[in-house]
This record gives structure tokens, sequence and C-alpha cells, in this order.
């Protein structure tokens, strides 16, 4: 796992301290691209984006952990996808960014659109991988999406009563979050590293809430098609073939809706798995890499 990861202090939600990491030593002279992670991960989901040279060559790489998610805590217990959205904008605060790009994955789709409707002359582009800008709707799920309901019901219901310090998540629990992410290109090594990891964060009473909280947001979220309008920013909106959680339909629908962005485009993966990100790091990285250059 990822001993690189730093927290730092932000005012939102009663104080909060939230897991971030850099990719080398920040550098003013270049943009920052903000990595936000997908459903129940940690900052190691972008250790191929840290491993490419030519990406962190021309960006700043800063990956911030959603409230739920790593070493990301706050003093009040709820939390919101909107409460993520306005923590990452303190810590940009706290480490003096005027201004950064962002990248999401899943979830971190509709992080990084809720920090360019919160702040839309500070977020200078975002990269949704793999996502959804719709509730978990009856629409989503005739243009091929999955059933987030009847996936998500059974962990809230069986994450609903305390726990005792010996606590630890189920297996079974991250081999369906990568089997939704991955498909059957999980390698045993990367099964072994991402048990490890969900058995560092989510353990105890506290882990279980927490774990508990992140599934219920992202069920009950909100729907953001009719606030589309509000973002400005460059959008580019990638998304594999092969994603088995939201479609490429869904995501062709929903492009029309950034009707005030300077530019919003689609770019599809041939065969990219969910999490864009780890399945096809090459062609996310390049179209990033090419993204940023035409619109720092």
């Amino acid at each position: 796992m990822d001993d690189m990861t730093q927290t730092i202090s932000v005012p939102h939600l009663g104080t909060s301290t939230v897991g971030y990491r850099f990719g080398k030593p920040y550098n003013p002279a270049l943009p920052t691209l903000v990595l936000t992670n997908s459903f129940t991960t940690s900052v190691d989901l972008y250790r191929p984006q840290f491993a490419d040279e030519s990406l962190s060559d021309i960006t700043n790489l800063l990956a911030i952990e959603p409230y739920g998610h790593g070493e990301t805590r706050a003093t009040y217990d709820q939390f919101t996808y909107w409460d993520t959205a306005i923590a990452n904008l303190q810590v940009l605060d706290a480490l003096q960014i005027p201004e950064a790009f962002v990248l999401g994955t899943s979830q971190g789709g509709w992080i990084a659109a809720r920090m360019a409707m919160l702040s839309p002359k500070r977020i200078k582009g975002i990269i949704p991988l793999g996502t959804s800008m719709d509730h978990e709707s009856a629409q989503s799920r005739e243009l091929g999406c999955w059933d987030g309901i009847e996936f998500c019901t059974p962990s809230i219901d069986a994450l609903a009563g305390s726990v005792g310090d010996d606590w630890v998540v189920q297996d079974e629990f991250v081999d369906a979050v990568l089997q939704a992410g991955l498909g059957d290109s999980v390698s045993a090594e990367d099964r072994d590293f991402w048990l490890a990891a969900y058995r560092k964060h989510y353990t105890g009473d506290a882990g279980r809430h927490r774990l508990r909280v992140s599934t219920i947001n992202l069920r009950d979220r909100d729907g953001l098609h009719a606030r589309l309008d509000g973002i400005r920013c460059p959008v580019l909106w990638m998304h594999g073939t092969a994603d088995a959680v939201y479609s490429v339909r869904n995501a062709e629908r929903t492009i029309p809706l950034f009707v005030n962005s300077v530019g919003a485009e689609l770019m599809v993966v041939e065969g990219g798995q969910h999490f864009l990100s780890a399945s096809d790091p090459d062609a996310v990285n390049a179209a990033t890499t090419e993204f940023i250059a035409r619109w720092r």
C-alpha cells in the first residue's frame, strides 16, 4: 500500500483531516491535476498515473481521498459528495494552489463535476472517467447501466449494526467492487494488494460506519443533469466499452447537457473497464496530457 499519503486539516464538517498524495514535490510553475478516486478505493488507485513520467512531468499530480475513504476523516459523522467537493477545494486552499484540473474515476467523475460547479473560476477542466451524472434512475438502467440500488442495498443493510474493534470488511465486498470496476482482469497480486488496503481502511465500528455511509452516498446520490449548465470549463469524458457499471450510451446521452462548457467531448476507449484509469492507463494518461496542454 501507498506509504506516501499525507493528511491536511480543512475546516469543513467541523474540521476534517483529508488524505492526499502528491506524485512529486509541488511545482508552482506547472498546472495541477487533482485525482479523485472511485468507490471505497484510495489514492492507490492512481498508481499508474504516478508512475507515468510523461504525465507527471507536465503537471502536479495530487490525489485527494473523499470522505469515507482512505485516511480522510471528519468531526461530523455524515457526509455527501458535495461535502467532498467542498473539502477538495479547501485542500487546494490549504496547499496554496490557485487553480486545478480534476480527473475523477467513477464517483470521482461526479465529484469533479461538483467541484467545477462550486468553483467555476478555479477549475480549469474536468476529466470524468467511467462515470454518470445521473442518480440511480430507471432511465440509466434503460440505457444499459447497472442497478446500483440492487448492488448497494444488501451492504447498507448488513452494515447497519454496530460491531466490535475486531471487525474488518469482508473479502466478498472487496471482490464485488473489483469485479464491477475491473472485470476479470484483476490479477492475484492486485487482489491481494486491494484486500490489504481495504482491511487497513475499513476496520472496527468507525470503519463500518464510513463504509456504510459511502455506500449510501453511492446509492442515494442526487443527480446532476439539471445542474450541468453550471459547468463552464472544458470537459473530456472518457468511457470504456467494457464498463460493467455505466454504459457508453448513458455517456452519449449526457455529454450534450454540458451546454455552457467551452468544449465538452466524449472519448470512447475500446475494451476499457469501469475503473478506466487503472484498466487503461496508457489511453487515459495520453489523453489527459493532451487535454491539459490544450487548455492550460
